[in-house]
């Protein structure tokens, strides 16, 4: 999330760049206006209104991350991110999940840095002082909840956190290995922000308790509420519920520790994930907000992105040994990295990687950055930053972070001053002050036995992997009921406040337009931002594909932005960057799309490069061979990564050998090599028509003004005829049967449990939507999570959905569980889905209800929403008011409709079960669930 954060705040810091917009001929200022005020115990409080959705984001965020932990006792501010879900005073037992579910909000939600800990959830506006209540008694009425059998149970989840994210997939530990060789052991930024699974596992309820009383409390907090309420009303609210939580002791400061590195330390490891070598430079640099901060953005960008970037030509374009770069800077509170990795082709000595990228930098030190180029780069920024400004949660964020880190949420001026007042020679000085010549730190992460791969002089890193055995987790039992005396308040802080006054939920206004070369328009008129996102959809994709060519809509889709008939690639992505816009183009099982976003203002210049690129298409072939040798590369990393290797193989189960949806829709090693550039070629002058595609688009442009940036393109692209084959589905599984892919040393085992179900086009997909909210599809409201994570700690999450076109899709229920438990993992998903519909009971639909239907109150808040409704509709021919009409379904849906459709589409003896993990530990045991004796799925492997 840190990362995410240093991006949404470069976006944010063009807020005046462009003081006004043209919206139908008048200038409007874009403002983020907000309040800030402070309760006596200290808790800073920033409000900002806006009232574009009847919504209101709530986030409530602590100034304490791993950096206030001290050695040995590492993780407990993640771990608090856990808890503070779990149970409050007031509340009662997974009171804010079950109180989220029934106001219709969208999941509490949390993130923790090395520096804050936040928890948010954006709701309907009605359920405001609900979330003011549950968030005071979050920090004031909590600690006396946590026993040692929560803390136990606790500690498993977030080992089961750490493995899904650190240790069950490639590169996993790279960032571990570089702070422990950055920062000195005194340094709090030299441990992982997850922590230690051994200081965890170490942790006492006195030490977690110790570690809330302190940081936890009002003068370490901001509360921020963005959206539509009444201001005056909101301050008598957050008086009453936070005013009386008591002061704690002083804050100290957490003062700035730069590192300087006496040499270049330079380490290897061999991953048991990676298929690909992986090496990674970092160097000390600056904490956020410092003055070189933004010009080493700058740096960043202009080195590692897009066609004429010195990093790109030199590592892709000469010496062909990878096809990305990323760099970028990793700045914290007190100190901060610059990063700069690179994933190589197979087999790739990283020396070779290393002398490339001193060539790149010798590149830039000849010719340094033009003003141009620079101007290109803001235009980005600023197109990036109206698009994360489209949600109040992300207003909200932004507020808070200048008020946490700067000290003032008006920082804003002084920040947007500080990246205008970047120049060519600030990018050039930053440079050489911190990257040229400088000692840094290399990581070298190769495939197991390829050590020879690593950069030269590299010793072995050290990297604790956890050694999981069975029966050596910690017992606990989740349904003991935690006794306390209760924290005195002067009123009753058990009584839930009341519903505010219903928002008003008015659908968004959508217009439609068929062109007379058979392209469908479809959009809706928003001036909230003065951006347009659009998608072009040409059906087809890999259902038009043959066998022994899989991949060849996926490699077109990719080739097509790759520069025109009269702009080469690099001219193609200067004309689009230089407008502040970005066109992308991908292929799914069922389509090519081409999407992008632009200010409003070069709305129609995009547009015309859009045509371009779809009239004039370049075929480059050099551009062709880089594509595909991605591509494979992707392939194989896919083979080594648990959760991919779940996905593909689990498509070919529900799917069968006939039917074209049963493969990877990127291809196989030798499809590929049976794709050329005329195969592509080939597939574009038979398949590209306007009579199979759509144009969706949302933003502040009308009606009028869309039909005429097409009016060329409808008139140039010729229709044909285009017939899209009907999909070979299998005939119904007549019994369950377990299959089991082998990857030996697994953490974790990967589940997949399903069938091929239904089509978005069904009467029953929106009904079975409904059914399974509480089993898997509400998140932790559902039951697959409340008992798989909160009851037993066997995983980190869980869920199940329904998907489907307007060809049928998988019900699937997902996981990954702590590989010691999978047996047990397996038979209590089994056991909950044949109970479901029988156990099934009014609150179960009570809450099903409540959530459904409030939701819909912020269920189109974002452009990225209101696209994604028009897609529905455009797609699954679903009316215009379809949303009002899911809620009538709704609101008429009874238990015995519930119970009926549990029984038709919920048969646990019907399904596929497919389980990724480690067999020599798990295979054998899973012959006790009864479905016969698993099959091996990659047994050479195990051989």
């Amino acid at each position: 999330m840190k990362l995410l954060h240093n991006y949404f705040l470069l976006c944010f810091l063009l807020i005046s760049i462009i003081p006004s917009y043209s919206q139908k001929e008048k200038s409007k200022e874009f403002k983020v206006d907000f309040e800030k005020f402070t309760l006596k115990n200290g808790l800073q409080v920033i409000l900002h209104v806006d009232r574009s959705d009847p919504v209101v984001a709530v986030a409530l965020t602590s100034h304490v991350g791993s950096a206030r932990e001290k050695v040995g006792r590492t993780g407990f501010a993640h771990l608090f991110e856990h808890l503070l879900f779990l149970e409050s005073e007031n509340l009662g037992k997974g009171g804010l999940d079950k109180m989220s579910a029934r106001i219709g909000g969208e999941g509490a939600n949390g993130s923790t840095s090395r520096d804050r800990t936040n928890y948010f959830q954006t709701v309907p506006k009605d359920a405001l002082e609900k979330m003011i209540w549950a968030e005071a008694d979050k920090l004031g009425y909590f600690i006396n909840t946590v026993t040692d059998p929560v803390l136990a149970k606790e500690k498993q989840v977030v080992k089961n956190e750490k493995r899904q994210s650190y240790d069950n997939k490639p590169y996993g530990n790279t960032f571990s290995v570089i702070s422990k060789n950055l920062y000195p052991t005194t340094h709090p930024y030299n441990w992982d922000v997850i922590g230690s699974l051994e200081d965890l596992q170490n942790a006492t309820l006195e030490d977690v308790k110790s570690f809330y009383n302190r940081w936890y409390v009002p003068n370490n907090v901001t509360l921020t509420i963005a959206g539509d309420f009444d201001v005056n009303q909101t301050k008598i609210w957050v008086e009453k519920y936070f005013g009386e939580i008591k002061r704690g002791e002083a804050i100290p400061k957490m003062e700035k520790q730069a590192v300087t590195l006496a040499e270049t330390k330079k380490l290897y490891y061999e991953d048991n994930f990676a298929r690909l070598p992986q090496l990674t430079l970092t160097w000390p640099s600056v904490y956020e907000y410092h003055p070189d901060s933004y010009a080493l953005e700058v740096l960043a960008t202009y080195l590692s992105t897009g066609k004429k970037a010195p990093l790109y030509q030199s590592l892709v374009e000469d010496k062909k040994l990878t096809d990305a770069v990323a760099l970028y800077q990793y700045n914290s509170e007190i100190a901060g990295q610059y990063m700069l990795s690179v994933t190589a082709f197979e087999k790739t000595n990283l020396n070779e990687v290393m002398d490339g990228i001193n060539q790149g930098f010798k590149e830039f030190e000849a010719k340094g950055i033009s003003e141009q180029d620079l101007n290109r780069i803001k235009a980005g920024q600023e197109t990036a930053f109206y698009t994360n400004l489209s949600s109040v949660l992300g207003k909200g964020f932004q507020l808070a972070q200048y008020e946490i880190f700067a000290g003032d949420p008006g920082y804003i001026t002084q920040d947007v001053k500080n990246i205008l007042a970047v120049t060519p020679a600030d990018v050039m000085r930053v440079y050489e002050k911190y990257i040229k010549g400088k000692h840094f730190v290399a990581t070298s992460f190769v495939p197991k036995g390829e050590a020879n791969l690593a950069l030269k002089g590299s010793v072995l890193a050290t990297v604790v992997e956890e050694k999981i055995v069975d029966g050596k987790e910690d017992a606990f039992d989740a349904s003991v009921a935690a006794t306390y005396q209760k924290t005195p308040s002067s009123f009753d802080r058990s009584v839930e406040p009341e519903y505010g006054e219903s928002p008003d939920v008015k659908l968004p206004t959508v217009w439609k337009n068929n062109l007379s070369s058979g392209l469908k328009l479809i959009g809706i008129e928003n001036h909230e931002v003065p951006l347009t996102q659009f998608l072009l959809q040409i059906k087809g994709g890999m259902l038009l594909e043959e066998k022994n060519k899989i991949g060849v809509s996926n490699m077109l889709a990719e080739l097509m932005t790759k520069g025109t008939k009269n702009k080469t690639p690099e001219e193609l992505e200067n004309a689009i960057e230089s407008l502040g816009a970005t066109i992308k183009a991908y292929a799914t099982d069922e389509g090519i799309f081409i999407s992008g976003n632009s200010l409003a203002k070069n709305y129609s210049a995009t547009m015309a490069l859009v045509e371009e690129i779809i009239m004039q298409p370049r075929w480059d072939l050099k551009e062709f061979d880089l594509i595909k040798q991605s591509t494979l590369s992707t392939i194989q990393q896919q083979k080594a990564e648990p959760n991919s290797i779940a996905k593909n193989e689990f498509k070919k189960l529900i799917y069968g050998k006939e039917s074209i949806l049963s493969h990877n829709r990127i291809g196989e090693e030798q499809t590929l090599k049976n794709i050329s550039i005329d195969d592509l070629k080939k597939f574009y002058a038979a398949n590209s028509s306007p009579s199979v595609s759509i144009f969706q688009i949302v933003g502040a442009v009308s009606q009028n003004e869309v039909t005429k940036s097409l009016a060329s393109l409808n008139k140039n692209w010729k229709a044909k005829k285009v017939i899209i084959p009907a999909v070979k589905t299998p005939d119904g599984i007549a019994n369950s049967k377990i299959y089991f892919y082998d990857v030996p040393g697994a953490k974790q085992s990967v589940i997949r449990i399903g069938y091929l179900a239904l089509a978005a086009t069904d009467a029953d997909f929106y009904p079975a939507e409904i059914m399974n909210y509480r089993l898997g599809g509400g998140g932790f409201a559902s039951q697959l999570t409340q008992e798989l994570r909160e009851g037993k700690g066997y995983t980190y999450g869980i869920g199940s959905s329904f998907s489907g076109s307007t060809n049928k899709g998988a019900f699937v229920i997902g996981s990954g569980v702590r590989s010691n438990i999978t047996f047990e993992s397996v038979s209590l998903i089994k056991e909950i889905v044949e109970n479901y519909g029988k156990k099934f009971k009014d609150n179960d639909l009570e809450v099903t209800k409540g959530y459904l239907i409030k939701s819909n109150a912020r269920a189109f808040e974002t452009l990225g929403a209101k696209l994604g409704m028009l897609y529905d509709i455009s797609n699954y021919n679903y009316p215009n008011d379809y949303a009002k009409k899911q809620e009538d379904i709704v609101k008429n849906t009874s238990i015995s409709d519930i119970k009926r459709l549990s029984e038709k589409y919920l048969n646990a003896d019907k399904m596929i079960y497919l389980i990724v993990g480690d067999a020599a530990t798990q295979l054998k045991k899973l012959e006790e669930i009864g479905f016969g004796k698993p099959i091996l799925l990659n047994e050479s492997v195990t051989k």
